[in-house]
């Protein structure tokens, strides 16, 4: 039997092997919760700070009060408290179950329960009690949910739903666990970067290394002794004009002078024959034979000129007259319209060819 428990309610507990779990909802906006557990003393505070389970110290040197890791379940995200309680020394009294938020308020935590199942009965077995938890502002960071009691010989569980603005640390100074530094319990130690960057380097860690030598400037090359010609020499000189190479559209290169004597030129006065070099008495030489032009270079002739390409006119448009052919002139002025063609007059004589009988009227 399942027992609803109101805020203040008690009930004995028929069994020592208790599994405290707190569930609750998850959300994009609803914070972590973690659960945690104090042994107190009759003085209600803990003997040391081995006396307070949590998630940074899951297990208590005695081994019967642990903090189990988290689960997902269908009902919700649940963290865990398992506790043997007839094996506690005689000098705890009170086993107390409390709750954190992490990043927020339980003003931002839904449907946070506390659930007490008999930790010896079988996993699905309902549980013994079970606590809606409902803080009182909102504001809370840490509840008391409940705890677990000694009465004579026997243990009792009481709700209580006790809420800490001032979180974990708050709680666990409330019961006598030291913090140091305004740090909470168990919190992460963030890396002090200032401490590193004050701390002289190690004497292993390898010196810096020198700067490189720079290299000395390169030697700058002395003037050349060599005559050099004079302005008025350069200017002398005519000017050297590449002669364009043998090809398409180009005339073919002047021969160059053989390398045993000059190319004697076919011109020549002094190398005609006496008779074609004599005018015939008005001052007329007549026409010589010349010599064909030495050949190219490379040993082929040049080719042949050929004529300007001329694109032909495209289909639909005018060609232009064929040689041996009259032009025709074209109009330069507005072209009169042809005359109109006469009506047509009805034959007053016309009749119709004799129609079968189809066509008749009956």
């Amino acid at each position: 039997m399942t027992h609803a428990m109101l805020k203040g309610s008690n009930i004995p507990l028929e069994t020592t092997a208790i599994r405290a779990v707190l569930r609750w909802t998850s959300g994009t906006d609803v914070p972590d919760v973690d659960a945690s557990a104090l042994l107190l003393a009759e003085d209600d505070r803990v003997r040391s700070d081995e006396d307070f389970v949590f998630y940074n110290q899951p297990r208590h040197p005695s081994g019967l009060v642990r903090h189990l890791p988290k689960k997902r379940l269908p009902e919700g995200l649940t963290d865990t408290i398992e506790a043997e309680l007839s094996g506690l020394e005689a000098e705890v009294r009170r086993v107390v179950l409390a709750a954190s938020a992490d990043g927020g308020a339980f003003g931002q935590v839904r449907d946070l329960s506390l659930l007490l199942y008999d930790a010896s009965a079988a996993a699905d077995a309902e549980p013994i009690a079970i606590f809606e938890v409902q803080p009182e502002t909102g504001k809370e960071a840490a509840l008391i949910c409940g705890e677990l009691y000694r009465r004579k010989d026997s243990w009792k569980f009481r709700a209580l739903g006790q809420g800490y603005d001032t979180g974990l640390v708050g709680l666990a100074t409330e019961y006598g666990i030291s913090v140091d530094d305004g740090e909470g319990a168990g919190a992460k130690p963030e890396p002090d970067e200032s401490a590193s960057a004050a701390e002289p380097p190690s004497a292993s860690a390898a010196p810096p290394s020198p700067p490189s030598p720079t290299p000395p400037p390169a030697p700058t090359p002395a003037p050349s002794s060599a005559p050099t010609p004079s302005q008025a020499e350069t200017q002398a000189l005519p000017p050297q004009v590449p002669a364009p190479a043998a090809g398409y559209g180009y005339p073919p290169p002047h021969p160059q002078p053989h390398p045993q004597g000059p190319t004697p030129d076919p011109w020549d006065p002094q190398r005609m024959p006496p008779a074609a070099a004599q005018s015939d008495g008005y001052g007329h030489v007549p026409p010589q034979p010349t010599a064909p032009p030495p050949p190219p270079p490379g040993g082929y002739p040049p080719p042949p000129a050929q004529a300007p390409y001329s694109p032909q006119p495209s289909y639909g448009y005018p060609q232009p007259p064929a040689y041996g052919y009259p032009q025709q002139m074209q109009p330069t002025g507005a072209v009169p319209p042809p005359p109109p063609l006469p009506a047509p007059v009805p034959d007053p004589n016309f009749t119709l060819p004799p129609q079968g009988p189809q066509f008749q009227n009956r």
